[in-house]
């Protein structure tokens, strides 16, 4: 498979993500909310960029990268309908573009909910998906401008993908969403599973993400809602959670 794909932590709990192309060494980071450790990290590991993929507006998510674009001249991919409010664009993408990364190559799905204008890259030869923030471990975003209906149907486009797809998502929420989680279905004897897994991660001082397709499907109550107006209850809650 052509990408290698690494964490780098930012902030309090954010990741941005580093994909390397193994045929042509070419370099993306996705969602870079925070300057400097993103840049210690690209030039550890050989100081190239050449493209800054961008899921959504918020500051967590895109404040490093004019100065990512400044020192190594890269690109800047994001989605159209937020162009407006993203740093600027070399690219505005829509759903159904492809954005290449030296061999490899992403279809742009339209993923509203958390925001009007999210989007999520799939890479389907690497089984890699960019989720942003909506979908998480055991979770998903909140809806601060999209609706659940909106929310559902983004997840059912996730749902749709190969089962082995790892979903790279944008914060380490894992544990606060499996307590949630075991709330809501308590005999889920695969969340279980997980969430005691994901613990011993965290124990470990290791990442919970990437996840996958196929476990968040027989775990995470977002995934398995059976409708949109499920979903919404369980939003409701989980912000009420604490």
């Amino acid at each position: 498979m052509p990408l290698d794909v690494t964490p780098i932590p930012i902030l309090s709990d954010n990741y941005c993500w580093r994909l390397a192309d193994t045929v042509t060494g070419a370099v993306a980071v996705c969602d870079p909310g925070e300057a400097g450790p993103v840049l210690a990290a690209l030039e550890a590991a050989g100081g190239r960029l050449d493209l800054i993929l961008l899921t959504h507006h918020h500051g967590d998510h895109v404040e490093g990268t004019e100065a990512l674009r400044a020192r190594f001249g890269a690109r800047v991919v994001g989605a159209a309908a937020d162009a407006h409010r993203l740093p600027r664009l070399d690219r505005a993408v829509r759903e159904g573009d492809t954005v290449a990364l030296g061999a490899a190559s992403a279809t742009v799905i339209d993923t509203p909910g958390h925001t009007r204008g999210h989007i999520a890259y799939h890479f389907p030869e690497s089984r890699v998906l960019l989720c942003g923030d909506t979908l998480f471990a055991l979770g998903c975003g909140r809806l601060l401008e999209g609706t659940a209906a909106e929310m559902y149907a983004s997840l059912r486009k996730f749902a749709a993908l190969p089962g082995n797809t790892r979903a790279y998502c944008g914060h380490e929420y894992t544990l606060s969403n499996a307590r949630f989680a075991r709330v809501v279905d308590p005999d889920n004897a695969a969340l279980r599973a997980q969430a005691e897994a994901f613990a011993a991660l965290r124990e470990a001082g290791l990442p919970t993400v990437p996840t996958t397709i196929e476990g968040e499907l027989a775990a995470n109550p977002f995934m398995r809602a059976p409708d949109a107006e499920r979903l919404a209850a369980i939003r409701a809650a989980k912000d009420r959670f604490r």
